[in-house]
């Protein structure tokens, strides 16, 4: 039968129980009084190997009980406690419920050490713990903070959203059949076909778009009187020639246009 860890007494049948970590050896330490806001320094309780008190084992056991008229998980008592005890008989040594995150603070200059409040006989006492190797504080840090989820002190990543509630209620609704029944028919009127039909024929008749200018340039008339044809080809260089023959005989001076005369009897030939 399971008990409560702080009193002994026994709990109620429907109490579940279950350990959320566990060191087999954990040193602890009586400290002195804090004398910063800041927190606690692990090299003032270590340098003194008289303020090592006791070698513990520890354990992290969650405690939680059912309501018995509740319907759903929300009503459950969740507690977690942190037990040091002795590592060859079990006997109890001191405990600290671990009622806020403040309960348990790491040390400012060590991983491996913290500061956990202990409770006894009406008591408070504040007693320095101390893990011998780095991966079980971390684990240890692990764990405190699943109790912290568990708990409330901080929000638990894996809990539904209410979007999504919400689209697990829709996706639970059953779904309805919109499908057509055997010898159902559907009209559908489509308005404004003839509008569009009547635009798109104006559309057609709008002007032409401008034109490119290389359209442009090739769209312009000939001038009158060329046919529309091409430009007739150059001359040959013999068809020169022969013009520029034609054009000395045409124009060179008779012996009358330079002022003689033949005379009579042509005595100038």
């Amino acid at each position: 039968m399971n008990t409560d860890p702080l009193t002994g007494e026994p709990l109620p049948p429907t109490a579940i129980q279950r350990i959320l970590y566990l060191a087999p050896k954990v040193h602890v330490y009586q400290i002195p009084p804090l004398t910063s806001t800041k927190g606690y320094q692990a090299s003032s309780w270590t340098a003194d190997p008289k303020r090592q008190i006791f070698t513990a084992r520890l354990r992290i056991l969650e405690t939680s009980i059912p309501s018995p008229t509740a319907t759903d998980d929300s009503a459950e008592k969740v507690s977690t406690t942190l037990l040091l005890e002795d590592p060859s008989s079990g006997q109890l040594f001191a405990a600290a419920p671990y009622t806020a995150p403040n309960i348990v603070e790491q040390a400012l200059d060590s991983s491996r050490f913290f500061a956990i409040t202990v409770v006894g006989e009406g008591r408070k006492a504040v007693l320095g713990m101390g893990f011998e190797e780095r991966t079980e504080a971390f684990d240890f840090n692990i764990a405190l903070q699943d109790a912290r989820r568990a708990l409330g002190f901080e929000p638990n990543p894996n809990a539904a959203a209410p979007g999504r509630k919400a689209a697990s209620k829709a996706a639970e609704e059953p779904k309805r059949d919109f499908s057509l029944k055997e010898g159902q028919t559907i009209s559908i009127k489509l308005g404004g076909l003839k509008g569009r039909r009547e635009r798109r024929e104006d559309d057609s008749k709008s002007p032409e778009q401008p034109k490119s200018e290389q359209d442009a340039l090739f769209s312009i008339k000939p001038p009158p009187g060329s046919g529309g044809g091409f430009l007739p080809a150059p001359p040959s260089a013999k068809s020169v020639k022969e013009e520029r023959r034609r054009s000395r005989q045409s124009f060179e001076p008779k012996p009358e246009d330079l002022g003689f005369d033949d005379g009579e009897f042509g005595e100038f030939q």
